[in-house]
């Protein structure tokens, strides 16, 4: 059989499938209808019991379809397709096919050496092609490698699956570069869109309604009649809609259906096209040779993407701000760093990039907004430790003379002794990170986590009321392409009652228990790389300490220096983990894309909590805690003594390791995200060639890189709110750091999306996912660690314990010697050391006095009564404030309660048919046997129930926790 008779069995037998289906449905094409068809001979269907009919006490509903293949008909418009008439700026004409008129939807792109044949698949298959473009080889008879031959037909079944399905394509072929790049255009016709959108629960708009949503700054700002600086105009905004899950059989319910050009917006057609491109086979479905991104990853295709809708380049101080595209909109009025100050134009960002990426940025936003307070109390507390510094009694005990006098013992076991005065300067500056300011900003810190999470959830509710995702992922999420490509079996979906690809449970956990084996041995190696810091800590410090010059600057060099080579491994093994953990999430064949993406966030942060935190909790709780005393000494191996606290004590050093880390890991980050991209655009440039194409904008957005997704997003934020949450003790100035660079994260994240990397697909979301559950668990164990730090890393205790107990009325005069203790003559002085002092509270035998015990269990009481307290306050924050906000739960209650009253009347409306209906035929001396009367009252029953739940024009909510209306469920 020839290629051609194939396709055109393969066409029969779609267009087959589809008559009946449609025939199931209803016995007609809904797409193929006209106004003229549903009337023909005078027979128009009836639908007894639409909610609409009901409230209005019309029983007769005529059902009259649009022509939806013909848009000739512009004379009467309703008012409601005039509210859906919003402007969506100029469109270039370079986003359309060679005809002008239908859209390009999706772009593939692959290159092919010149040397060998010309590789177009308008050879093979019939596609549009603009021969204009095709420059063929001098050496087109070559014959291509079996790579070549693996990769062509790889193309050319995976186009004829696009094309067996209904996609219109159109290839270019451009030969100005190194290699010759096909570009093949794809359009989704009106029917393919219909099929799709209803496949993937798309919701479409009933009813347009006000957007009134308000910011709380803008409240209080008008309260008090200042003007707001933060408020800024932006043209064509989105309109808000009542919606339902979308129904070809009921497309002239829908707001703007006349209109299917523009009926589904750029987004949403590329998200029905990606679809069709993940679910669609190239070769052995048992070997997963499905979908494009499979053949992108293999190099089949050099890329697939949407495009932008044009420049983000303003055209001109002459150019309306209406006529402004979406991109050049969300450029110009959100992502130029001038724009650092307004709003984010949330419903423009979802509109354009969908709800996924518009809820990380206002998640994003809202984090930053949170951060002010945070990082003004904080810098408040830290500049208290400033002023207050010359006030400090210990400092001054510490910079006197008396403590020339005062030789310590050596902190390694070559070192020499020295003078308790040489720590003046360090005893100063420890005083900025502990001080009783301290002990109130991690109390204060505990609180504001917890609050701004119990916030979050009620904007998050909010903004999912606002873009109708309420439910999302419960109810409409499907199975993921690849998942679905490689799945051995169908099995009954238990919700909606479908077929669906399965992957069996016990497998599943077997592959999940043997990935979490590689994870701990990941684990394990990040604390080997630990102790190995250690031991260079340790090592250079011997080192520094047996050169006068360096002696002064031993620690905070050997300290310094450790944490930057800490970093750099940090970011290197992060880097790799990320990819295995990539691998074994996908061997595990996770069902739904939300479970893949959860699953995948947890290893990647389980490693990356122990890959970032593991340094700074030993600093924190263990460093100097295991050291022992002159003479009895603990040695890591051989000679070499375990690590102890710098001359300024631990408190310092934590603070010193958390600054290196967090603001180097956030300095990375950022030039990561301005450099790599144009790195990555300058060397694809190069290496095809691609300097003289771009007289498109398929061709310019091919020379952008490829949109990497949020998870690195996310990832840094959540890992920077564990550094000011769980550490804020040592470095109250985390946040205003925190701040300052996500004010920059913002703007470099829109640049990114808008500007530098390819358009991102569209995908729905009702909220951050599992990264909200990493955020609370952060925000307990900041409780935690914040009430051992105070406890144990601080003096704090053992400072309230002298100034009560041991000091003179109250005062801090002699604490420093409090704090020391004489070195034994057991193994010390009598075998020729010199005498010296050493932090603990030992007699000179060495033994611990009673005071280190008295000191240990008020520290232990402290921990306990602090996370008490702070645990019941959080649990009443959590109480006080409700998840959804008053307003928004009046406002879903309203929707429910309609639904319940249009429904209750439709009931009563049948139960009076049916008794109008039995009377009549009580009434009628007819030959109705009982059994036909019975069966006629049921079968008008059964059609009333049945559309008891149809659509119909009237716009009320649903009995459901999201704004929809019922009408189309």
């Amino acid at each position: 059989m020839s290629k051609f008779l194939l396709r055109k069995k393969q066409r029969e037998k779609y267009e087959l499938q589809n008559k009946e289906r449609s025939e199931e449905e209803g016995g007609v094409d809904p797409l193929s209808l006209s106004p003229a068809h549903s009337s023909l001979n005078g027979d128009t269907p009836k639908d007894y019991g639409s909610i609409t009919s009901l409230l209005n006490n019309e029983w007769e509903v005529r059902y009259t379809l649009k022509d939806v293949f013909n848009n000739t008909n512009t004379n009467t418009t309703s008012a409601e397709t005039n509210r859906n008439n919003v402007l969506r700026g100029i469109h270039d004409q370079s986003t359309f096919f060679a005809d002008k008129t239908r859209k390009i939807d999706f772009v593939l792109v692959y290159e092919d050496d010149k040397s060998d044949s010309l590789d177009n698949p308008g050879f093979t298959l019939d596609l549009e092609s603009n021969p204009t473009d095709r420059t063929p080889s001098p050496n087109i008879h070559k014959k291509p490698g079996k790579k070549k031959q693996k990769f062509r037909l790889w193309r050319q079944k995976f186009l004829g699956g696009l094309q067996t399905i209904g996609l219109d394509i159109e290839s270019d072929v451009i030969a100005q570069c190194k290699n010759n790049l096909h570009f093949l255009k794809l359009h989704a016709p009106w029917g393919v869109l219909c099929r799709y959108a209803e496949e993937l629960n798309l919701r479409a708009p009933l009813q347009a309604h006000p957007n009134q949503e308000l910011n709380w700054t803008e409240w209080i700002l008008a309260k008090l009649r200042l003007p707001n600086p933060m408020w800024e105009d932006v043209p064509n905004r989105p309109l808000d809609y009542y919606t339902c899950p979308f129904k070809t059989s009921k497309i002239d319910r829908f707001l703007g259906s006349d209109d299917v050009e523009n009926f589904f917006s750029r987004a949403q057609r590329s998200r029905l096209v990606y679809e069709i491109l993940s679910t669609t086979a190239f070769g052995r479905e048992k070997k997963g040779e499905v979908g494009i991104s499979r053949l992108v990853e293999e190099g089949a295709y050099s890329a697939a993407f949407p495009l932008h809708d044009g420049s983000y380049e303003h055209p001109g101080n002459d150019t309306s701000p209406s006529d402004l595209n979406a991109r050049q909109i969300l450029y110009h009025y959100w992502a130029r760093w001038g724009r650092w100050y307004k709003y984010q134009p949330l419903d423009h960002i979802r509109e354009y990039f969908g709800e996924r990426i518009a809820i990380y940025f206002a998640w994003l936003g809202f984090y930053t907004g949170w951060l002010l307070p945070a990082a003004a109390i904080g810098l408040f507390v830290f500049l208290y430790g400033f002023f207050t510094m010359e006030q400090n009694v210990i400092a001054q005990e510490v910079c006197s003379e008396a403590a020339k006098n005062v030789t310590m013992c050596p902190l390694c076991e070559n070192c020499r002794t020295w003078d308790l005065h040489q720590i003046c300067f360090y005893t100063k500056l420890a005083y900025l990170f502990d001080h009783p300011g301290t002990v109130f900003y991690a109390v204060f810190m505990s609180f504001w986590a917890v609050t701004f999470l119990e916030y979050w959830k009620r904007k998050s509710a909010s903004l999912a009321h606002h873009w109708d995702c309420i439910g999302f992922q419960d109810e409409e999420e499907r199975p993921r392409p690849d998942f679905a490509a490689k799945a051995p079996y169908l099995e009954k979906n238990p919700i909606t009652g479908i077929r669906e690809p399965s992957f069996p449970k016990a497998i599943r956990l077997r592959r999940i228990a043997a990935g979490s084996g590689l994870i701990l041995l990941m684990i394990s190696l990040v604390i080997i790389f630990i102790l190995a810091v250690i031991i260079y800590r340790t090592l250079a410090s011997i080192y520094l300490f047996s050169s006068p010059k360096t002696r002064p600057i031993a620690q905070i060099l050997a300290s310094t220096s450790g944490a930057v080579i800490n970093l750099m491994a940090i970011m290197v093994m992060g880097r790799f983990y990320e990819k295995l953990a990539l691998r074994l999430t996908n061997w595990e064949m996770h069902r739904t894309q939300s479970d893949f993406d959860d699953n995948l966030t947890f290893k990647v942060f389980i490693f990356q909590f122990i890959n970032f935190y593991s340094s700074i909790l030993y600093i924190a709780f263990f460093k100097g805690k295991f050291v022992g005393y002159p003479g009895h000494y603990k040695h890591i191996f051989g000679s070499v003594r375990n690590e102890d606290c710098g001359n300024g004590g631990c408190l310092i050093e934590l603070a010193q390791q958390l600054g290196v880390i967090m603001m180097g890991k956030q300095i990375i980050n950022n030039a990561q995200e301005v450099f790599i991209p144009k790195l990555k655009a300058w060397w694809h440039s190069q290496k095809s060639k691609l300097q003289r194409i771009g007289g498109s904008q398929m061709e310019e957005d091919y020379k952008l890189v490829d949109n990497e997704g949020l998870f690195q997003e996310y990832l840094e934020m959540v890992l920077q709110f564990g550094f000011i949450t769980i550490f804020v003790a040592a470095f109250p100035l985390a946040p205003l750091c925190a701040l300052l660079n996500n004010w920059m994260e913002i703007r470099l994240d829109a640049q990114k999306f808008v500007c530098e990397t390819r358009r991102a697909v569209a995908e729905r979301a009702e909220n951050i996912g599992i990264w909200f559950k990493i955020l609370e668990m952060l925000a307990q164990l900041a409780v935690i660690s914040n009430a051992f730090l105070i406890a144990f890393t601080s003096d704090f205790i053992q400072k309230l314990v002298f100034k009560y107990e041991y000091g003179e009325r109250g005062t801090m005069k002699d604490y420093v010697m409090f704090t020391l203790s004489k070195s034994p003559k057991e193994r010390w002085t009598d075998e020729g050391q010199e005498e010296c002092y050493y932090r603990g509270f030992r007699d000179d035998h060495g033994n611990l006095t009673p005071v280190h015990w008295k000191i240990l269990a008020l520290k232990f009481a402290f921990v306990i009564i602090f996370e008490h307290v702070v645990f019941g306050v959080c649990k009443l924050i959590d109480i006080l404030v409700p998840d959804i906000p008053a307003s928004l739960d009046v406002k879903m209650k309203r929707e429910r309660f309609l639904a319940k009253e249009a429904l209750q009347d439709a009931e009563h409306v049948l139960q009076k048919v049916l008794t109008e209906e039995e009377d009549r035929y009580d009434s009628e001396d007819s030959n109705f046997s009982p059994s036909t009367r019975r069966k006629a009252l049921g079968e008008l029953s059964d059609k009333f129930s049945a559309t008891l739940t149809e659509p119909s024009q009237h716009k009320i909510g649903q009995p459901a926790k999201r704004r929809r209306s019922p009408l189309l469920s």
